[in-house]
């Protein structure tokens, strides 16, 4: 596929759905040029923001318990 037919394309869409497109490529270029690195150019694990997300959370400090409550609360 050509630029200019995919420009065509996300033009010919409504404007919601050229915002998905728009948020879409900008998703593959953080992932490609992040994963693009070599190994040992990317940020440790450690590093990533989704690390101890939960750490605050008192509801958390025993997952199978908060998992098993989720559970029956949602589907019985």
């Amino acid at each position: 596929m050509n630029q200019q037919k995919l420009l065509q394309d996300v033009a010919s869409l409504p404007p919601i759905a050229q915002q998905e497109a728009i948020d879409f490529v900008a998703f593959l270029k953080q992932r490609y040029s992040r994963h693009s690195l070599p190994k040992n150019k990317l940020p440790p694990i450690e590093k990533e923001p989704f690390i101890g997300m939960w750490k605050n959370r008192d509801d958390m400090t025993d997952s199978s318990t908060w998992v098993r409550h989720l559970r029956q609360t949602e589907w019985g």
